[in-house]
């Protein structure tokens, strides 16, 4: 039977980061993944003559541990990252206002934000300003706040229900995959204190210019491979049984013993394959989830300048120009649809005659372009709902089973469920294992 030090099973973000850290610390290490490429969630598909991402994947200044993994995997440079945040506003007729921060501190910086959105009484935005640094008040780690919800938190503060469409959810709904009466406040005050509270430039949004498969898939298989990572493809972990002192992990139909095991998959994936004491098996209905639906819009022309830009009113969230990075023909426009319960069983026809008019409605040079695509990507289970109460069923990297860790957006992380959270839950489930390997008493010698 094979034998390694550290098996990682699964190659999305969180696979990938643990697998780097345990080979940067001199560990034999296999990764096993069930798909053909890296990447896990964040990954391309070829359409024709275009690559397409499935969906837009966006990252902020304070996302350190994520940026850190595209440095040592060598492709910072495809991505971008703003020199100061700037949210180009698109309204109805074209109008664009651009919503930038200011020049002061934390978090004065913020003014200009909340005087420039449109569409607020001066009131309105009185009591925004103060509901904004009270949430910064609300401790993210406190499970008591993570058992109240958003909504309900706002409506005490006197947020109108215009002030939470327009200025709340144009955070929330991105950040946490969920409208603002379904949030968890924890959460949310989590999103506001990292990306704009702490520091003036932890907003700045960051996205990337190549395919995602360049920028995380092909990098992340040249990374582990110059770091002597054993990685498997088409290798998808099915059981993980303890034996004696060891872990028998089955992947892609081998048997392979490992001295310690990560377990970078999701819930539902995990609660088949691991034994049964390693994780609670009411987890993944605890967690639940949440769907984004990506609406992919191609014109024979370019109908707009912005790189990306937040629709002001309308069924239009966020819109991003992956032209140059799709390498196709005409202006290809990718709009993503967050918390998108009430949308992910429409039919892409329905979905076109309620959208089409309303990118028209935000961009009216496309009322004279000819619509030459438009189709749909749907992420039914995107992320786990960050919802009242779901901190609690969110478990630490260690399990019962000895040398068995956790990994995945959905561990306890105290991110939402983004690349930043598993990027940082791959390394931290990494350093559990690396702290007990160095902790552990020595083996005694046979006699």
């Amino acid at each position: 039977m094979r034998r390694a030090e550290v098996i990682v099973a699964g190659g999305g973000l969180a696979g990938i980061a643990a697998a780097l850290r345990c080979a940067d610390a001199g560990l034999d290490v296999m990764l096993a993944e069930r798909r053909p490429v890296l990447g896990g969630a964040t990954y391309s598909i070829d359409r024709d003559d275009r690559t397409i991402d499935n969906g837009q994947h966006v990252f902020l200044r304070c996302c350190t541990e994520y940026r850190g993994l595209l440095r040592r995997m060598g492709s910072e440079n495809l991505t971008e990252l703003q020199p100061s945040l700037e949210i180009p506003l698109v309204q109805p007729g074209g109008g664009v206002r651009r919503l930038r921060r200011g020049p002061g501190h934390a978090p004065l910086h913020l003014a200009p934000i909340l005087l420039g959105l449109p569409g607020l009484s001066p009131v309105e935005r009185l009591r925004a300003a103060t509901a904004v640094l009270a949430l910064g008040d609300v401790d993210p780690d406190d499970l008591r706040a993570d058992e109240r919800d958003l909504g309900e938190w706002l409506r005490q503060r006197r947020q109108s229900p215009r002030a939470i469409r327009l200025l709340w959810e144009l955070i929330v709904r991105p950040t946490l995959n969920l409208r603002a009466n379904e949030a968890s406040l924890a959460m949310a005050a989590r999103v506001f204190r990292t990306g704009l509270l702490e520091r003036p430039d932890a907003g700045d949004i960051g996205w990337a210019v190549a395919p995602l498969r360049r920028v995380h898939g092909d990098a992340a298989a040249r990374a582990l491979a110059e770091a002597g990572v054993d990685v498997r493809l088409h290798a998808a972990v099915t059981a993980v049984e303890p034996r004696d002192e060891e872990l028998v992990v089955t992947a892609g139909g081998d048997r392979i013993a490992a001295a310690a095991v990560i377990a970078c998959m999701p819930p539902r994936h995990a609660l088949r394959a691991l034994p049964s004491e390693a994780l609670d098996p009411g987890t993944a209905d605890a967690l639940g989830s949440s769907p984004i639906v990506n609406l992919h819009v191609v014109y024979d022309r370019p109908v707009t300048r912005l790189p990306f830009a937040a629709g002001a009113r309308g069924p239009v969230q966020w819109v991003f120009d992956r032209s140059a990075a799709s390498a196709g023909p005409g202006q290809y426009l990718a709009v993503t649809l967050s918390a998108a319960d009430a949308l992910a069983d429409w039919p892409s026809a329905r979905l076109r005659t309620l959208f089409a008019p309303a990118l028209a409605e935000l961009f009216p040079a496309a009322r004279e372009a000819r619509m030459t695509e438009f189709f749909v990507t749907r992420e039914r289970h995107a992320t786990f709902r960050a919802a009242p109460g779901s901190g609690r069923a969110r478990p630490g990297p260690r399990t019962p089973v000895a040398g068995l860790y956790l990994a995945g957006a959905w561990t306890r992380t105290g991110w939402p469920d983004t690349m930043e959270g598993a990027v940082r839950s791959g390394r931290t489930a990494a350093a559990a294992l690396l702290r007990d390997r160095a902790t552990a008493p020595p083996a005694r010698a046979a006699a």
